[in-house]
């Protein structure tokens, strides 16, 4: 699934999802929102750090090779188990879940025969379904999963027995349906049918309506599923877990204008009673959540890949040719995956659909993927290049998903970073494969990477594989751990084993497990059986631990080899900057690179070991990390630091180390390690910078610190200070795109725009309102790159009169993608009434429920706005709370609550929360406590040096 991310897709991509301090970036930027168990599995084991020790590691060759650190022993050659603690006791209380059981194993589904008519009228359905189940054992009850369903009509047939439940009863907290019979059930084949009916709903999970506007202006409604994770038994009573795997015979009875899909081809169809029954083949098997239907009015356009399997783009009426582009993409990503797993795509079709109402970014149904109209339609006139980017790769996380999630599944939802984490990774080399031009991988370090580091220093964060139970709890993992955290530690692995290796395993886990479930020890088993390297013993000491390494470096020099020895020591990065209360040990893949581009790699297997670099002159710089590939921070001492500069300054050292530097030491300075006026200074050094994915993590900082420092005295002076940082490359972008500009040059100047817009600049407020009036008044059109920077830097610079005309032009287009734009600029207004109505314009009828939540974020974005947004969540608690359960709720609540900067805000936040029920959601409002706090503790440490420095320079 894809979720908009606040800052990286202002949205989930059900990616989902993600997930989130890149926050405030695509408020700021015109960034695509994309957006995130009591099961059973094996016990989560902890590496237990040995007591340090120091091994010395000599590297007569340095290019590329890999040695064990010496003296660091395997856990796995000592013959000794890992040793398991509580997750609670090495990381803060995780909060208390639900009581939870899954379903009894008593009773198995084989095939689901499942009839389904909308009366997309009266706003509700009719349904029936034979369910085929194997009773493994005897028993008396059968238990599965409904909800919001009338069930009427239950006969179990089989072995001799045709008979109806003496009694049925529903169980609103675990969301299930139990049938009792008058005599035990004896195993064996039986028959489950039943009848149902159930509301069409307005909450965009189970099966619910989406209202669009037909091309007559008309008010209609489509019928839509949404399942994942645990809402098809809003649709059908069902088995609705992942590991109970079954086949699917589906029909749909509508109207015959309307279009009826689901995960397969239409196998007949008849005219009854005015309506046309499509009955589609046979599905593979596969988990309930993946199953799909929806009827409306739409268009398509269609190819065939060249692996030979049709796919059609579904769009609105009349904007077919808005699906071209996904359709280009989804054509050749298909045959892209066959060849990278060594496995075809199973399926006979597979259906793209642009949904009206859609909560996340996209959803990876087997043959029928959902998406926003956002994260699909591309409008060659106005579909800016970041969203047409970002829509390349919600594409590709959604065809990767066929098979890493579909065809292979998690067990559990413990393991749901199995499907997220991997496809968040192979989506961006599939995108790389196809687009070379985006220079993809160098964004996956910022809109990726270091978004998940950002949540994981926190004690609230949670590992990668957490246990989760309730379906209240399910939700609050879709976020940047799943998605971001997962892609990043699969990307370090994938440079540890190599790509050939990587791809071999990847192929012998999908043929070895095909159709089943797994878990996550199923795929380093395959890995490691491909790559003959310890990926087990190295990976789990990420996936099973909270948190991740800072690598600390210092030096001395080394005249034997006429290089340098370096001391590496690992330790837990916290935010705060405290010490962990236990050990904590990873096995870390580590690559070291000098100035003369010579490497080292290995293994940090120990608290702390020695590596030789030879050949390193006195003013020759030594990167550990290059290419910000190994998921952990680095702190340099202060004269390894230094060496760095010159390389900056001239760009001598790579764009990702550039980056990786910068946000490296941003961390330090988060947690009180350094003082902030130490990234002030580098970032000087960057005044030259050019490239976009450097300027990405740079304004990342600047945002961050314009936050925090809205609660000082400092605003006037940061401003100018951020003026003159971005001067150098405002003026060589200008406003006037080149039409043999590079694709990453286009996203710069929007980049930089937008960070231009918050800082009331003359010659960019000049410049803007000159092109919005061109703009509004039709005589030249803004390029859609620049259109959020320029509505934003008006909107400051006006009043009432500005935010009228974007009003009024959010209301004269139909575009979903402008309409985004244009809502989410609102938030930039400095004038609090204005900010007060456009909260109140949040939850109007003109804005959709799932886009409610971005403009409200928006205006938390300053801090007139925060106190107001704050306020309006509070007042409207019940409204949102209703309306949102589950990815929207967390993410509205992350970002009105997060950026505060006292402790009286924190404890605020915490009292409210504590009065009101927040089920599914309890991490997110510990993060956010967290947060403020840091935030508070971080100003009281820095203030005086960081005014003492601006104020003069």
């Amino acid at each position: 699934m894809s979720f908009l991310s606040v800052t990286r897709h202002f949205l989930p991509r059900a990616r989902a999802a993600s997930t989130l301090a890149f926050q405030i970036r695509i408020f700021l930027n015109e960034l695509p929102e994309v957006p995130l168990a009591l099961g059973r599995r094996p016990s989560p084991r902890l590496w237990r750090a040995p007591q340090p020790q120091r091994t010395r590691l000599v590297h007569s060759v340095a290019v590329s090779v890999e040695q064990p650190l010496l003296g660091a022993r395997s856990e796995r050659g000592t013959g000794r188990k890992c040793q398991c603690s509580s997750l609670a006791s090495k990381q803060k209380e995780m909060p208390t879940g639900k009581p939870f059981e899954r379903l009894p194993g008593t009773v198995r589904p084989k095939h689901y025969v499942l009839s389904l008519l909308p009366d997309l009228k009266a706003l509700v359905f009719d349904g029936d379904v034979a369910v085929q189940i194997e009773v493994v054992k005897q028993t008396s009850e059968i238990v599965l999963n409904a909800i919001d369903l009338e069930i009427q009509n239950v006969t179990l047939k089989g072995n001799n027995v045709l008979e109806s439940p003496k009694t049925t009863s529903f169980s609103v907290d675990d969301e299930t349906v139990t049938f009792t019979f008058a005599k035990p059930i004896a195993p064996g084949p039986y028959s489950l049918s039943m009848t149902f009916k159930g509301e069409l709903n307005d909450k965009m999970k189970g099966l619910y309506r989406s209202k669009y506007q037909n091309q007559q202006g008309e008010e209609r409604y489509a019928a839509v599923t949404q399942f994942e994770a645990t809402d098809a038994r809003r649709c059908f009573p069902c088995w609705d877990e992942p590991s109970l795997k079954a086949t699917f015979d589906i029909s749909l009875s509508v109207p015959r204008d309307l279009v009826a899909l689901s995960n397969m081809p239409v196998k007949h169809s008849k005219e009854t009673s005015g309506l046309i029954r499509y009955d589609f083949e046979t599905t593979p098997i596969m988990s309930t959540y993946l199953v799909a239907c929806v009827v409306g009015e739409y268009d398509y356009v269609e190819d065939k890949s060249a692996d030979g399997v049709q796919v059609r783009v579904y769009t609105p009426r009349g904007k077919k040719e808005q699906g071209l582009f996904a359709l280009e993409v989804a054509t050749k990503v298909l045959p892209y995956y066959k060849d990278y797993f060594d496995i075809a795509y199973p399926l006979p079709k597979i259906d793209l659909i642009a949904i009206a109402d859609f909560s996340a970014g996209a959803m990876e149904n087997w043959g029928l993927v959902t998406y926003r109209e956002t994260c699909l339609l591309v409008d060659t006139q106005n579909t800016s290049a970041v969203q047409k980017q970002w829509i390349a790769l919600v594409v590709g996380h959604e065809l990767a998903h066929q098979w890493f999630g579909n065809l292979v599944t998690m067990e559990w939802w413990t393991h749901l970073w199995l499907n997220e984490g991997y496809a968040s990774f192979v989506e961006y080399l599939c995108v790389d494969h196809l687009f070379p031009e985006y220079d993809i991988w160098t964004q996956f370090v910022n809109d990726t990477y270091i978004r998940a580091l950002e949540l994981d220093c926190l004690k609230n964060s949670h590992p990668i594989e957490v246990p989760v139970g309730h379906p209240s709890e399910i939700d609050e993992i879709f976020d940047d751990i799943s998605y971001n955290k997962g892609a990043s530690v699969i990307r370090m692995l994938h440079n540890y084993i190599g790509d050939e290796d990587f791809r071999k395993g990847m192929n012998l886990y999908l043929t070895r497990h095909q159709y089943k479930n797994t878990f996550t020890e199923d795929l380093w088993a395959a890995l490691e059986e491909a790559s003959k390297k310890p990926v087990g013993a190295v990976m789990s000491t990420w996936t099973k631990q909270m948190g991740f390494p800072v690598i600390k470096v210092t030096s001395r020099p080394d005249p034997d080899n006429k290089g340098v020895v370096l001391t590496l020591s690992q330790s837990k990065y916290t935010a705060d900057g405290s010490k962990p209360p236990e050990d904590f040990l990873w096995m870390i893949p580590v690559s070291i690179t000098t100035s003369k581009r010579k490497t080292v790699s290995t293994v940090l297997k120990t608290k702390e070991a020695e590596v030789v670099i030879p050949d390193v002159g006195p003013g020759d710089w030594v990167k550990v990390n290059p290419g910000t590939v190994g998921f952990y921070r680095t702190q340099y001492e202060p004269k390894l630091l230094e060496r760095f500069i010159p390389a900056i300054k001239d760009r001598s050292l790579p764009p990702l180390d550039r980056l990786g530097l910068l946000d490296d030491l941003f961390a330090m300075v988060q947690a009180g390690h350094t003082n902030t006026v130490e990234v002030l200074k580098l970032l000087e050094a960057y005044e030259d910078e050019a490239d976009y994915t450097v300027w990405s993590s740079i304004n990342n900082v600047l945002v961050k610190l314009n936050m925090l420092l809205s609660y000082t005295d400092c605003v006037d002076e940061f401003r100018t200070y951020q003026k003159r940082i971005l001067s150098k490359v405002s003026k060589r972008l200008g406003w006037n795109p080149d039409p043999t500009e590079r694709h990453l040059d286009t996203l710069l100047r929007g980049l930089v725009l937008g960070r231009l817009s918050w800082l009331d600049d003359d010659d960019t407020i000049g410049e803007a309102q000159k092109r919005f009036d061109a703009h509004v008044n039709s005589s030249q059109t803004l390029p859609a790159d620049l259109r959020s920077a320029c509505y934003k830097t008006v909107l400051r610079a006006g009043g009432e009169d500005v935010y009228n005309t974007l009003l009024k032009l959010y209301r004269s287009v139909d575009l979903h993608e402008e309409k985004d734009r244009i809502s989410r600029a609102l938030g930039a207004a400095k004038d609090s009434e204005i900010l007060s109505k456009v909260l109140k314009f949040a939850i109007s009828d003109e804005v959709r429920a799932q886009d409610t939540v971005f403009v409200i974020i928006s205006v938390a974005m300053s801090r007139v706005g925060r106190d107001l947004a704050w306020r309006f969540f509070v007042d409207n608690w019940a409204l949102f709370n209703d309306r949102y359960k589950g990815y929207l709720l967390t993410r509205l609540v992350k970002f009105v609550a997060e950026n505060f900067a006292s402790e009286e805000s924190a404890k605020e936040v915490e009292q409210f929360f504590k009065a009101h029920d927040i089920s599914g959601t309890e991490r997110t409002v510990q993060q956010a406590v967290e947060t403020i706090r840091l935030n508070a503790a971080w100003l009281q440490r820095d203030t005086d040096a960081i005014r003492n420095y601006l104020s003069s320079n």
